[in-house]
């Protein structure tokens, strides 16, 4: 009967997102190119408008310990976690990157709830992570 709170749990979290890393290259680079770059490395053509400097995308593991930091990027696209440099909360595209209706899974393994596309973008984001 131990098991029973966790079997419990686990289904109430619901499937995890698929993940498609292809499509988040496109949503990557029709939404954050502008500012990020192409190369994802903060240098995008919008980059000096900026208050704060984009951050440099393919180095968000190396500056976590090895480790990507599921939870802080979602937090970050969604606007539950607002970043100055956009001059409004994240996202600036209106409600595209809006929701909460997938799961994904953060780095600690626990569920954390978003859209989709945000889902997508996360792929994209792991796959280009460099050492």
């Amino acid at each position: 009967m131990r098991a029973f709170p966790l079997i419990m749990m686990l289904a109430c979290a619901g499937p995890v997102a698929a993940q498609d890393a292809g499509q988040g290259k496109a949503i990557y680079d029709f939404y954050c190119a502008t500012c990020h770059g192409i190369s994802a490395m903060g240098n995008g053509p919008m980059s000096p408008s900026l208050v704060v400097p984009p951050t440099n995308l393919t180095a968000l593991s190396a500056r976590n310990d090895g480790v990507f930091p599921v939870v802080r990027v979602v937090m970050r696209i969604d606007g539950r976690d607002p970043l100055v440099s956009h001059g409004s909360m994240m996202p600036v595209y209106g409600d595209f990157f809006e929701g909460t209706d997938v799961a994904t899974k953060a780095e600690t393994g626990q569920p954390i709830m978003t859209s989709q596309p945000i889902v997508d973008l996360l792929a994209y984001l792991q796959s280009i992570q460099q050492e």
